[in-house]
């Protein structure tokens, strides 16, 4: 049985990018090895892997902050408390591998839904990076 884990190693954009939309290492790792789509990346020789975000109720004291929406709701009793829904969209990560290591070069989330086959949502600052050949 092949073993496909390789040794990680994450590239300073892809650091960078984990900061600036709030993704954790633990949460890559799982979308890495557990993905829900596998895509060709936007540069040859890379794999782009994407899962969903599950829309649910959060508790009232998760409600502020991130992608989270809050709406009241009036009880019978005159009282108000609050949920949050999470907000639907997907968290992307690009990867190459190279002998017997995986390069994670970028990470990012995108609000909105895509189809199998569509063009990768890649936001206009990866693309310009990997481009220039700044990441890769």
């Amino acid at each position: 049985m092949k073993n496909d884990h390789k040794k990680l190693h994450w590239t300073q954009h892809s650091q960078i990018k984990m900061k600036q939309y709030g993704l954790s290492k633990i949460k890559l790792i799982n979308l890495l090895y557990r993905p829900e789509r596998k895509e060709n990346g936007i540069v040859p020789g890379t794999i782009a892997v994407m899962k969903t975000n599950p829309i649910r109720n959060l508790p009232a004291r998760k409600a502020y902050g991130g992608q989270t929406s809050v709406s009241f709701a009036d009880d019978k009793k005159g009282k108000f408390h609050y949920t949050a829904k999470k907000a639907p969209g997907e968290i992307w990560l690009m990867y190459k591998d190279v002998k017997d290591q995986r390069k994670v070069i970028s990470a990012w989330r995108y609000p909105g839904v895509t189809k199998p086959g569509e063009p990768i949502p890649v936001p206009e600052d990866i693309r310009e990076d990997i481009m220039k050949g700044n990441i890769v």
